[in-house]
């Protein structure tokens, strides 16, 4: 017997909500942008430069023990969290301690890490340093830039494939669900605070190469039925194409996500801002590829007649499979 979430055949009218949907996207995504730039993200160590020293000890944590310890010592910056996870042990408490780079340098020096060391181990004998981790100024700068390039290059790279493969229209809506994903997970970063690390960009191009894959899917339909339905409007076509691949979206986004929130659970701390940004990338994905790219393409208009090539479209791809 095959599992199905949703009945085979559907005919359901997606664009009914299309307006509405645009309209708590675009607030959505400008109060993202309104976040990055008054709340800021909360960028790792890999992004400020600095040492981070992770501890463990047996006895339940005292951050203000912590940080009365390390005051003393005139570091500057220091951020102190204490890590929860559900797969540790009653007796196993951890903590990251966060020390920003110091003037001039290009990291903590290790005469400093050991000061830290023994001003801990002063409040709690128990405590051990598993990790230390130190990333200096001008590594950390030169890691936003490529960051930043490595994702435009992704959306870009995606434009120029869709605009073959297809048309610009389809490009474009591609690109606005690829950019609407992006945002909206810098957003939820900004209002969460979750910390912001190398990790989450490696997440951000999966969620890129996810969002895509889900709305090829659904133009590829879209490009059959306009060459099937030639008569009836773009809007009938769109909703129809999109009812035709429900079933397959839905799964496939379930499965992942079943995936994805086990190891959110049993994976443990070190791994979970990097899962909790693919579970929002999917979930947000698979709502642009329905909502997003399709009512974009439906205000831009498309070619209808796909039996004649039309060499000013880029669409010299057009009948390679996917």
């Amino acid at each position: 017997m095959r599992l199905k979430l949703v009945p085979a055949e559907t005919n359901w009218d997606f664009f009914r909500f299309s307006t509405l949907a645009m309209i708590g996207s675009g607030a959505a995504v400008i109060a993202s942008i309104v976040l990055f730039f008054m709340v800021g993200l909360n960028f790792g160590i890999d992004f400020r430069g600095g040492t981070t020293i992770r501890t463990e000890a047996n006895s339940p944590v005292e951050v203000g023990e912590y940080r009365d310890a390390l005051d003393a010592l005139g570091l500057g910056d220091i951020s102190i969290t204490e890590v929860f996870d559900p797969t540790f042990a009653e007796d196993r408490h951890v903590t990251m301690v966060n020390i920003q780079a110091q003037e001039g340098e290009e990291s903590v020096s290790p005469d400093m890490i050991a000061a830290v060391e023994a001003a801990l181990q002063e409040v709690d004998p128990t405590i051990t340093f598993p990790s230390v981790e130190s990333v200096g100024p001008t590594v950390s700068g030169e890691l936003v830039q490529t960051a930043v390039l490595a994702v435009m290059l992704a959306i870009g790279a995606v434009l120029i494939y869709i605009w073959l493969r297809f048309e610009w229209q389809f490009s474009l809506g591609a690109v606005a669900a690829l950019v609407h994903d992006v945002i909206l997970t810098i957003g939820v970063f900004c209002l969460l605070q979750i910390q912001f690390d190398l990790a989450i960009i490696a997440a951000l191009l999966t969620i890129v190469g996810y969002s895509l894959n889900d709305t090829v899917v659904v133009f590829d339909r879209v490009r059959e039925n306009l060459r099937k339905y030639k008569k009836r409007e773009l809007k009938e076509v769109l909703n129809l194409s999109i009812n035709e691949t429900l079933s397959r979206t839905v799964m496939t986004s379930v499965t992942t996500l079943i995936a994805l929130i086990s190891l959110y659970v049993l994976g443990g701390d070190v791994i979970r801002g990097f899962v909790f940004a693919m579970i929002w990338g999917v979930v947000v994905g698979t709502y642009s590829s329905v909502f997003i790219a399709s009512t974009v393409l439906e205000k831009l208009g498309v070619k209808r007649d796909w039996s004649k090539p039309d060499g000013g479209a880029g669409t010299q791809f057009s009948n390679v499979d996917a």
